[in-house]
């Protein structure tokens, strides 16, 4: 393990473990261009770990540990899916944790996006990035009905008139386009597929990237709360269920391919992103069997969420609970 943090380009730019040159960089003990250059030296599912961690215009970094420290911005933005016209940024709001993935295919003419998750909080931030990147927003969408922050969906369709908002049918909540398992999400020549993974809540569902000619690769899901970085997400409340969970989750996001990375809706520890590989590892509830995820879930003993009498209602109309009850 290294400790001189004045050892030379040379040195850094030969060592065989990448990993720890990006470890170096995130700590400010090395440069980017050096940190780089090992990075793309490294092969197979290491160079898509460090693909996703490393090439980033941050503020932060996957690994950081204290992102409420932060303030929302956006956090990673990957670069390295080959032949692909994707634009793919992750933005982080700190009160709630939560990550809003943009993606965009501009490789198309009109540079038509999707925006994921999006929070009330950071619809502005949200707003000026697509602008400045020329992006036309086709869809505000979410994985499920939050219960621990306010959608941003509908202040978005109020600036940006080109955005319909988007979620799943099983969710019940009020959108302009509401999608069922296996129905693919267009926007430009890339597309998102949709997975059922109820569990967490019934309306869950997780988005998946497109395979073939020009889609990313690896393949990217998008999990919601259905599966976290080394857990999931709770099965207590919004007609949860620690079984069906358990189930969704393995057929669904732990049968992709090992080097699929994996984008949670929250992380309060830092990290950023996983891959299904790392959570058939390492994740600390869904690696057991199913009896005993079951007995895991039923005793976590977690207290009632403080944003939730206020979040549900008003995500079930695309966060704009106010003013639909002026208009009634």
């Amino acid at each position: 393990m290294w400790t001189d943090r004045d050892r030379s380009r040379k040195n850094y730019e030969q060592d065989k473990e990448p990993a720890l040159v990006v470890g170096f960089w995130n700590n400010g003990a090395i440069s980017r261009s050096i940190a780089r250059s090992v990075a793309a030296r490294a092969t197979g599912d290491q160079r898509y770990m460090l693909a996703a961690r490393f090439w980033a215009p941050a503020a932060g970094f996957s690994r950081n540990p204290d992102l409420r420290a932060l303030k929302s911005t956006t956090m990673v933005a990957t670069a390295t899916h080959q032949d692909s016209p994707l634009l793919f940024r992750q933005l982080f709001e700190k009160d709630s944790c939560t990550y809003t993935y943009l993606l965009a295919d501009i490789g198309h003419p009109e540079k038509p996006a999707v925006l994921i998750d999006p929070v009330d909080k950071t619809v502005d931030r949200d707003v000026n990035l697509i602008k400045e990147l020329g992006l036309k927003l086709k869809y505000a969408m979410n994985t499920h009905v939050h219960a621990d922050h306010v959608t941003g969906t509908g202040l978005l369709k109020s600036k940006l008139p080109s955005a319909k908002s988007l979620i799943s049918k099983a969710s019940k909540a009020q959108a302009d386009v509401f999608v069922e398992p296996g129905e693919k999400i267009h926007f430009g020549n890339l597309y998102l597929e949709v997975r059922p993974t109820p569990g967490h809540t019934q309306g869950c569902v997780t988005y998946v990237s497109g395979e073939g000619e020009g889609q990313p690769s690896p393949r990217m899901a998008f999990t919601g709360d259905a599966l976290l970085v080394r857990g999931c997400g709770r099965t207590d409340f919004q007609g949860g269920n620690a079984r069906e969970l358990y189930k969704s989750v393995h057929s669904q996001i732990l049968s992709l391919p090992k080097d699929t990375l994996l984008y949670p809706a929250h992380d309060y520890k830092g990290n950023t992103v996983t891959t299904v590989g790392e959570e058939l590892l390492h994740n600390t509830r869904l690696t057991k069997d199913e009896e005993a995820f079951v007995k895991i879930m039923e005793n976590l003993g977690l207290p009632y969420p403080k944003m939730i009498d206020v979040a549900v209602p008003a995500n079930m109309v695309c966060g704009l609970q106010e003013a639909n009850a002026a208009t009634a």
